[in-house]
């Protein structure tokens, strides 16, 4: 199949890419979007995401903005965003993504901090959630809404988007950016302290990009489902840029709840995923399975295991074995009815942002629903590796994108150099000299081994939660094997500094419901669950004993980022007086 790439050499930034696809394919689908008005969904072209980009620009130009002045998204995945970005930089602006469903304080500190002057929202809600911070919104001149806003909050900072469009043409030049300029500053999400401002300038992200079309290639007919936040780096570069350069399109999912609907309804062939997402899944699955008999479950868990053997025959890793003609079969009565709900022309999910285990990876892929996970940070703009769809090994996280190189030091810390690395930590010098040392190399804080370029996280420098025996256990290992049980949401492991481990935990509570098995409280009941899921770890690394969090852990209440990882001391800080309690006497 024959495909249409931009080649970064032959544009400046990331407006001139944006151009260049316009040019290309003018008349060709760009998105696809939910109206909410006729209840159904509807194309734009590139040509007329371009006309209105220029009336956007123009509105911009009315502006008392700089060249380099920073402007600020604060909306859902939509055209919207994409045509104030592209907006901004045709004026020579830089680009701040928040996310929608952040924490107000954390969203002041950001506007704060990049000195933001003006920003675009969705409606009066995000408008709300900043009414207690408006105080510290000092360089905040302008917020653009999208939705007519009442009168109610910031109305002296507001308008609506067809008012500020309603501007007399200004007969100015655009004023696209350099590649080595800056074009935007994406605050890590993190799960300890205050966000750091990475500066990534447009040769990051067109480096990043085209390197990632030439590890999984990208085709005009591919069609991308977009529902992580495009201000996470991982949408933006692969779910936004990489459709862009390749020709493909894309389609802004309705939200989260929706999404398997939306699944269905557009027929992706691929999708940009947190592993969260397909644990979930697969918990429903396991949930699913358990309820069968005992010869269903047993057939089942034997189709997916020849299913396994036959992806490593396909990937050329073991030889061909007789047990492969029963997969009509398994296919029929098993595989199809999970398959056909990612839609009829699936090709693959990119799958990233945090580990994904490594059982819930060879499930799916059994089942002919290709994952291939990768790794990355936004400080490298933000895909440093990735397995190949013929070379897919789910135990890692693949091999390095081209013109990506790799290390590792003595303390077995992954070292990254190559031209998408940031060009440091906006007003954080003495942090950015912390992770990029004199000889260029990027330090990851993400321990790993390399076996044939390959690369295998082992763990998190500073993720290891030392008791006080003096053993040394890194908690995502075991959290990740304790999500494998559907009657578990969310959990933390804790334990620093203090005899053994135990774990907040979100149980499934209806699940938890049905296997009721005469246990004297819900507490033993899980304890048990972790228990067996743990059984493989050494003593030391055991959980014993659990504190039950009744309230769902979520962006808005800030126990999330907003790629769906606990965050790990927020979450300790909250529900102190709980651990404090599993620890009485100790």
């Amino acid at each position: 199949m024959k495909t249409d790439y931009i080649n970064p050499d032959s544009v400046n930034s990331l407006y001139e890419l944006f151009k260049t696809r316009v040019t290309r394919s003018p008349d060709k689908t760009a998105y696809h979007y939910y109206d909410q008005h006729s209840a159904c969904w509807q194309a734009i072209t590139w040509q007329s995401v371009y006309e209105k980009t220029c009336a956007w620009a123009n509105a911009l130009a009315h502006e008392s903005l700089q060249a380099g002045d920073r402007v600020a998204v604060m909306a859902r995945n939509s055209v919207e965003w994409i045509v104030f970005e592209q907006a901004s930089f045709a004026r020579n602006l830089v680009v701040v993504p928040l996310y929608s469903e952040d924490r107000a304080e954390n969203i002041a500190y950001i506007i704060e901090d990049a000195e933001v002057k003006l920003m675009l929202v969705d409606d009066d809600k995000h408008l709300q959630r900043l009414h207690g911070v408006a105080d510290r919104l000092q360089s905040l001149s302008t917020i653009i809404s999208l939705q007519k806003p009442s009168d109610n909050c910031l109305t002296d900072k507001k308008v609506y988007i067809g008012d500020w469009l309603r501007k007399p043409v200004v007969e100015t030049a655009a004023q696209s950016a350099d590649r080595d300029e800056l074009a935007s500053i994406v605050y890590t999400s993190g799960t300890t302290g205050k966000p750091k401002g990475v500066m990534l300038s447009h040769d990051n992200i067109l480096q990043n990009t085209w390197a990632g079309i030439h590890s999984i290639k990208l085709y005009p007919d591919d069609h991308f489902l977009s529902f992580l936040p495009i201000s996470h780096m991982l949408e933006r570069t692969v779910g936004y840029y990489m459709p862009m350069m390749s020709g493909a399109r894309v389609s802004f999912s309705r939200s989260i709840t929706e999404l398997a609907e939306d699944i269905l309804n557009r027929n992706p062939s691929v999708m940009i995923t947190v592993p969260r997402i397909f644990e979930r899944i697969y918990n429903k699955i396991e949930e699913n399975i358990s309820g069968k008999s005992r010869l269903i479950r047993t057939l089942f868990h034997y189709s997916v295991e020849v299913a396994w053997q036959h992806f490593q025959y396909r990937q050329n890793k073991i030889g061909w074995n007789p047990r492969f003609l029963l997969l009509p079969l398994f296919k029929r009565f098993f595989h199809d009815r999970i398959r056909e709900k990612f839609g009829r022309h699936f090709r693959f999910a990119i799958c990233g942002g945090a580990a994904l285990d490594f059982n819930v990876a060879r499930l799916f892929i059994a089942l002919d629903i290709t994952i291939a996970q990768g790794y990355g940070l936004t400080e490298f703009s933000p895909v440093i590796s990735v397995n190949r769809l013929d070379d897919n090994d789910p135990k890692s996280v693949g091999r390095p994108l081209p013109g990506v190189e790799i290390s590792v030091d003595e303390n077995k810390e992954l070292l990254v150099k190559g031209k998408c690395v940031m060009h440091g930590y906006w007003k954080h010098e003495q942090a950015t000299r912390e992770v990029i040392d004199e000889q260029g190399w990027l330090h990851t804080g993400d321990q790993a081994e390399l076996v044939d370029e390959r690369i295998y996280i082992t763990g998190r420098l500073k993720d290891i939660i030392v008791l006080s025996t003096g053993e040394k256990v890194p908690p995502c290992e075991i959290e990740q094997s304790i999500l494998q049980d559907p009657i578990f949401e969310n959990v933390v492991v804790v334990g620093e500094n203090l005899p053994y481990l135990s774990a907040l935990v979100i149980p499934n509570y209806d699940l938890a419901a049905k296997l009721k098995n005469g246990y004297g409280s819900l507490d033993e009941e899980l304890l048990d669950h972790i228990k067996v899921k743990m059984s493989d770890f050494p003593g030391y690394a055991r959980i014993h004993k659990i504190g039950i969090c009744e309230d769902a852990w979520t962006i808005e209440n800030g126990m999330l980022t907003p790629t769906l990882k606990p965050r790990r001391q927020y979450i300790i800080d909250h529900y102190k007086q709980k651990i404090d309690d599993m620890y009485h006497g100790h």
